[in-house]
C-alpha cells in the first residue's frame, strides 16, 4: 500500500498483473494502459515531495470527499460509504495525507464505483412514466396484517391512527414499490391526536424494508394536534425500496394492545394520507446525462435484446469525444486542461470504436478512467506557494467536502484566487452557501469524535429512557451549535462555556428544559441550572465518552485535555491495566482512581487526566444529569427509582463527587466551576482549535517550527474577541493554508 506517494508499494507496481484474472471482461486492456499513467504521475509526486520537501505531502481524496466530488461531477447521489474501504486516522482526522493509503484493492472498488455513477447519470431508457397516487395505511402489509390491537381504523374512512412506537408495528408503505429507480416525492398527511395539544414527532426511514436490507433516515416530521399537516420530502429509491413510518416516544405494542385501540387514550398518530409521484426528471435525458454528453441525440441500441434501450450516437465520434473529454477532465481534474491531458483517453476512445465498440460505449471506458486516474483521486500541491488551482481546490474540500464549482474554477483559471481580497470574498460566499453544512458535520463528527456515536449501544436496562430521536438530536445539536457560531462569528470560547445551545423538544426534555417541542431546532436559553453550555456538556459528547453501562473519567478527562486544551497525554504504559468501573456499587470509580494513583508510573499522568473527567461526573452515560448512579442490581445502599408512576428496573446507588484539584492547584466543585478555570486561558483554547482546523484544512498537522504563525493567527483572532468566522478567514489567508 502507499501511504505518502513516495513509497510505492510493490503491489502497485505489480497490480495489472495480479488483478487481470479479476477484472470483468473489457476492463483490463484499457487499464493496463491507465496504470502506466498512474504509476508515473504518482512517481512525479514522490520525487516532487522528495527534491523540496514541503508540509504536505500528495494525498488522494478520502472516502467522503470522493463521493462528494462524483455527485457534483455527474449530478448523480450515490452512496459508496459501504464499497470503499475505511480511511485511517492521523492526527484526528481521516483526510491526513501521511495516512491516505492505496491499494490493488481500493483501485478495483474505484473501477465499481466509477461505473456504478456513470450507470446512474448516463440515459439508456426512454422517460419513464411519471406516478402520482395516494395510498391509504389500510392499504399496508402491517396493518392488514397484525395480530395486535394497536392501529385504530374505520370502514367510512381511510386514516389510520398509531399507537405504538414499538419498530414491528411501523408502517411500511408496501403498495407502493417504484416501477423506475428514481427520485420519488412523497407528502404525508398527519395530526397527532390525544397529545394534550402538542405536536408528535414520526420518523420516515427509505430504503429495502427487509431483515437484512439497507435503509437510511429521510427525516422527523412534526405533525400538529388538531389539524391535519403536509411533511414533503424527496429521495432517491431503488426497484423494491419504499418508506416506512414509526411515531417516536409513544407506549409499546403491548401496553396499547392490552387495552385496544379503539379505547387507548393515550398519544397517538393519525395518517390521513401518502402521496407518491415520481420518478421526477425536469428533462429527458435528465441533467446528468446532459452534462456529460451535452445535446448528441439518442438512437436504438444495435444488437439489443431490449427493444426500447437507447444509445448516444454521433457522426464525428473523435469530434465529439475530444469536446466531451475536454470538457469531462477540466471538471475531473479541477484545472485546465491541454491536448496532452486528454490524449490518453481520447486514444481509448479510437481504440474501442476500432475495435467495434458503439460511441456510448468506448466513452463509458474513457470515462472511468478519467474516473480512476490519479489526477481525479489525487490532490495534486507542488511545492511551495500554492497555485491558483491548488489553493481552489484546498479551500473546497475545506469549506465543502467536495471539487471546486464553476466559479471558483473560473476564479483560479483567471488568477485572481490568490489575491487576498479575492480570497476572503470567496471564503464569505463558500460559508453563506448550504454546501458549508458538509464542513460542518464532518468536522465536529472527527474533532468531536461524534463519528463513534453508534460505537456502544446504552444497556437498555440502565438506560431505557434512549432511542433513536434522541440519540440523532444529540449529533444534531452539535452540529448546529457549530453552525451558529460559524454563521455570526461567535467567540470560539463558546465551545467551552455558552448561555445558549440549539436544541428540540427531545433534547429539551432529556435536559429538563421547559418550553420546547416537536422535531425542529431552535436556539435556546440554557437555565443557569440546567449545567448545559458548551460542547463538554453536550449529550453527544458525553455519550461518545463513555460506553454502554459506565462513564469513565478517564476517558473524559483525556478528551478535555486533547480536543479542548490541544494538550493530548501520553498513552499509558503496556503493562498498566485500564480500570472497569464497579457497577453493582461496591466500590466508585474514584475509590478505584485512588488506589490505581498510588502507583507511581500512573500518578504523574492522571494527576492531570482525571480532574476534568470527575468534574463531568454529574452526567451519566447519555448525558442525562445525575446527583447518584444507576445500579444494574439492589444493594444495601441502593434505592428504587420511580418515574412518571413507574418502577424502573435499575436502582441508584452511591451519590456522585465531581469535585477535584488541578495539576497546577486550582480546585472546583463542578463542571460549571471547570469550564470557568478552562476560560481563564482563552488563548489555548483558541490556539488548540486552530491547530486542529489547520490539519483538517491542510492535509497535514503543523510542525513545530509552524507555531509561530499558531501564534500569530491566535493574536489577530483575539483582537476580534476569538470571533469563529473571523478565525477561519485567519486560517484561509495564513502561509500555512496557502503553501504546501
Amino acid at each position: 500500500m502507499i501511504g505518502r506517494p513516495r513509497r510505492l508499494h510493490p503491489n502497485l507496481l505489480s497490480w495489472p498483473r495480479q488483478t487481470c484474472g479479476r477484472m470483468k471482461m473489457g476492463r483490463c486492456c484499457w487499464m493496463l494502459s491507465w496504470i502506466s499513467i498512474a504509476i508515473g504521475f504518482v512517481m512525479n509526486l514522490a520525487h516532487a515531495d522528495d527534491a523540496d520537501g514541503g508540509r504536505v505531502v500528495a494525498r488522494r481524496l478520502n472516502r467522503l470527499e470522493y463521493q462528494n466530488s462524483v455527485r457534483d461531477l455527474l449530478g448523480v447521489n450515490v452512496d459508496f460509504q459501504e464499497m470503499l474501504p475505511p480511511d485511517s486516522l492521523a492526527d484526528g482526522f481521516d483526510n491526513v495525507g501521511e495516512a491516505l493509503h492505496i491499494s490493488s484493492f481500493l483501485l478495483e472498488r474505484y473501477l465499481e464505483t466509477a461505473s456504478i455513477a456513470l450507470d446512474r447519470a448516463i440515459a439508456n431508457q426512454p422517460q419513464p412514466p411519471i406516478i402520482k397516487k395516494r395510498y391509504s395505511l389500510k392499504e399496508t402489509h402491517q396493518v392488514k396484517s397484525t395480530t395486535e390491537n394497536v392501529f385504530r381504523k374505520s370502514d367510512d374512512e381511510d386514516r389510520v391512527v398509531m399507537f405504538s412506537s414499538s419498530r414491528w408495528q411501523a408502517a411500511t408503505l408496501s403498495p407502493f414499490y417504484p416501477p423506475d429507480p428514481g427520485t420519488y416525492r412523497f407528502r404525508i398527511s398527519a395530526s397527532a391526536i390525544q397529545n394534550s395539544g402538542k405536536p408528535l414527532t414520526y420518523q420516515v426511514d427509505a430504503g429495502l424494508m427487509l431483515m437484512t436490507g439497507k435503509q437510511h433516515l429521510v427525516s422527523y416530521f412534526d405533525a400538529p394536534e388538531g389539524k391535519y399537516e403536509v411533511a414533503e420530502f424527496v429521495d432517491y429509491l431503488d426497484s423494491r425500496n419504499t418508506i416506512r413510518i414509526l411515531p417516536s416516544g409513544l407506549a409499546s405494542a403491548q401496553e396499547v394492545n392490552k387495552i385496544g385501540a379503539d379505547k387507548y387514550e393515550g398519544p397517538g398518530l393519525a395518517i390521513d394520507w401518502i402521496e407518491v409521484e415520481g420518478p421526477l426528471n425536469e428533462t429527458w435525458p435528465p441533467a446528468s446525462h446532459r452534462g456529460i454528453f451535452g445535446e448528441l441525440p439518442q438512437r436504438s441500441a444495435p444488437n439489443e435484446n431490449q427493444s426500447n434501450r437507447v444509445e448516444v450516437v454521433s457522426d464525428v465520434p473523435l469530434v465529439d469525444a475530444d469536446r466531451i473529454l475536454r470538457q469531462f477532465c477540466r471538471r475531473s481534474f479541477r484545472r485546465s486542461v491541454n491536448e496532452e491531458d486528454v490524449a490518453p483517453f481520447l486514444k481509448l476512445v479510437h481504440t474501442k470504436l476500432e475495435e467495434g465498440r458503439s460511441f456510448e460505449q468506448s466513452m463509458r471506458v474513457a470515462l472511468t478512467a478519467v474516473m480512476v486516474s490519479p489526477q481525479f483521486l489525487f490532490l495534486h500541491e507542488a511545492p511551495g506557494t500554492l497555485n491558483d488551482f491548488a489553493l481552489a481546490n484546498r479551500l473546497a474540500y475545506f469549506l465543502w467536502r467536495t471539487m471546486p464549482d464553476e466559479k471558483l474554477l473560473t476564479l483560479a483559471e483567471q488568477g485572481l484566487l490568490h489575491d487576498s481580497p479575492t480570497l476572503r470574498a470567496e471564503t464569505e460566499r463558500m460559508l453563506e452557501d448550504p454546501k458549508a453544512q458538509a464542513f460542518a458535520k464532518d468536522f465536529v463528527g472527527q474533532w468531536l469524535n461524534l463519528r463513534d456515536i453508534d460505537f456502544t449501544m446504552p444497556a437498555q436496562l440502565l438506560y431505557p429512557e434512549f432511542d433513536d430521536m434522541l440519540k440523532e438530536s444529540m449529533v444534531r445539536e452539535a452540529e448546529l451549535f457549530f453552525s451558529e457560531l460559524l454563521s455570526h462569528d461567535l467567540s470560539l470560547t463558546n465551545f467551552v462555556a455558552s448561555d445558549f445551545s440549539i436544541l428540540n423538544g427531545r433534547l429539551a426534555r432529556h435536559y429538563g428544559i421547559q418550553g420546547v417541542d416537536g422535531w425542529e431546532f431552535h436556539r435556546t436559553v440554557l437555565p443557569p441550572e440546567s449545567h448545559r453550555g458548551g460542547v463538554l456538556t453536550m449529550a453527544s459528547v458525553l455519550k461518545i465518552t463513555a460506553n454502554g453501562t459506565y462513564t469513565s473519567p478517564v476517558s473524559r478527562g483525556v478528551f478535555v485535555l486533547d480536543r479542548i486544551l490541544g494538550t493530548p497525554p501520553s498513552p499509558p504504559p503496556e503493562s498498566v491495566a485500564g480500570l472497569v468501573p464497579d457497577i453493582r456499587g461496591a466500590t466508585t470509580i474514584r475509590q478505584q482512581l485512588v488506589k490505581h494513583r498510588e502507583d507511581d508510573a500512573c500518578a504523574s499522568c492522571h494527576a492531570e487526566i482525571d480532574p476534568p473527567g470527575f468534574a463531568l461526573e454529574n452526567f451519566d452515560v447519555i448525558g442525562g444529569w445525575r446527583d447518584r448512579y444507576r445500579l444494574s442490581g439492589w444493594t444495601r445502599e441502593a434505592t428504587e427509582v420511580v418515574v412518571n408512576g413507574l418502577k424502573m428496573r435499575y436502582y441508584h446507588g452511591a451519590k456522585v463527587d465531581p469535585a477535584d484539584i488541578l495539576q497546577d492547584g486550582r480546585g472546583f466543585q463542578n463542571s460549571d466551576e471547570l469550564k470557568t478555570l478552562l476560560l481563564a486561558d482563552k488563548d489555548q483554547i483558541a490556539r488548540a482549535l486552530t491547530h486542529k482546523l489547520v490539519t483538517y484544512s491542510t492535509g497535514a498537522a503543523p510542525r513545530p517550527d509552524d507555531q509561530a504563525q499558531i501564534d500569530a493567527i491566535v493574536d489577530r483572532v483575539r483582537e476580534q474577541n476569538y470571533g469563529f468566522r473571523t478565525l477561519i478567514h485567519e486560517i484561509v489567508t495564513s502561509d500555512l493554508f496557502r503553501s504546501k
